[in-house]
């Protein structure tokens, strides 16, 4: 998950203007951090002249382009009137984060993109926007908006990555669930979800590095990769189980401290939704992982073509031990 050296300019001028968005005092720095986060992405998401990637590269561009806009726009009614102008960037920024109802976009951006862009994509392009986000969230108005919005990302992530055969659509559908439970802790305390966002960070680099390392994109491809192996597959499923918050993995320690806090201030409603849509997304996991191991065995693979690997790749065992820390050490156990 290397970019070439001619494109670490464009990774370093896209840390920078997060970094630029999250330390500005006032909003129009803040859109010259996002503008200039934007700008250095799409260079890298089209490194290959592929229509694919030219593609991704135009629907991202359009849809940041159209929230930059709402925000630029939106600041200048902040004088005259501070609350519609509050709504609208606050609205702004959940496009950006690809929350529903404004999700459409993040799956089709995803199917065009290679492996490390998709973990670029899920992870640091929404560091800015999550953290300018928590900024707003003391009007009760946005409070209530901030809720309503994470339930329709769990129930809408959960229900759109049941049905589809594609990894790069199902990680999609699944960071639009994880978004959820972020942005509920954004809503409790900036310690919560910064812990959560790192957890998901770690996980999904360990994910999104074996497949671009296995080349696969697709779920029946899974099993045919020159690496593919029964250990891998293994550790592989694991870390999946992982991400869908499966306990003792670590993936359940982060979901574990949100339950116990939105118990405690009795937000019952949202709570069961997150819990709901999680055992959805846990199911379309489990059938990654049933399926990888169905199609290793050549007795059922009908009509295809078998070839055992002789190949072994040690790199992707070294990315899955942060996936075991909930196993070898119960941190949640401190929880109780």
């Amino acid at each position: 998950m290397i970019f070439p050296f001619s494109c670490m300019i464009f990774f370093f001028t896209l840390m920078l203007g997060t970094l630029i968005s999250i330390s500005s005092p006032s909003w129009f720095g803040a859109w010259v951090g996002l503008e200039l986060n934007m700008m250095s992405f799409i260079p890298l998401i089209s490194l290959k002249m592929n229509s694919y990637y030219s593609e991704a590269a135009l629907k991202y561009f359009l849809i940041q382009a159209l929230s930059s806009s709402l925000i630029i726009s939106s600041s200048l009614l902040m004088i005259s009137f501070l609350f519609i102008s509050s709504v609208f960037i606050f609205l702004a920024l959940l496009l950006k984060l690809a929350s529903a109802p404004f999700h459409f976009w993040f799956p089709q951006v995803m199917e065009g993109l290679n492996w490390p862009q998709v973990f670029i994509l899920s992870t640091i392009q929404k560091l800015a926007p999550m953290v300018l986000l928590s900024y707003l969230l003391t009007n009760p108005v946005l409070l209530k908006i901030a809720l309503f919005s994470a339930i329709l990302s769990a129930v809408s992530g959960a229900l759109g990555g049941l049905n589809s055969l594609h990894l790069r659509k199902i990680i999609a559908f699944s960071s639009i669930n994880h978004l959820s439970w972020m942005i509920i802790a954004i809503t409790l305390s900036d310690i919560f979800w910064i812990f959560y966002f790192l957890t998901y960070s770690f996980i999904l680099l360990s994910i999104t590095s074996s497949f671009s390392k296995l080349q696969v994109f697709l779920l029946s491809s899974l099993s045919y990769s020159q690496y593919s192996s029964v250990p891998n597959l293994i550790l592989l499923s694991f870390t999946l189980l992982s991400l869908g918050g499966l306990p003792p993995f670590t993936g359940f320690i982060p979901k574990w401290l949100m339950i116990q806090i939105m118990v405690n201030l009795k937000m019952f409603l949202p709570l069961f939704f997150l819990l709901l849509s999680a055992l959805i997304t846990l199911y379309f996991y489990l059938r990654i992982v049933i399926m990888s191991f169905i199609l290793l065995n050549p007795i059922f693979s009908f009509n295809t073509k078998h070839t055992p690997s002789s190949n072994h790749s040690f790199s992707i065992p070294i990315k899955m031990p942060f996936n075991f820390v909930g196993i070898i050490l119960p941190i949640y156990m401190f929880f109780l």
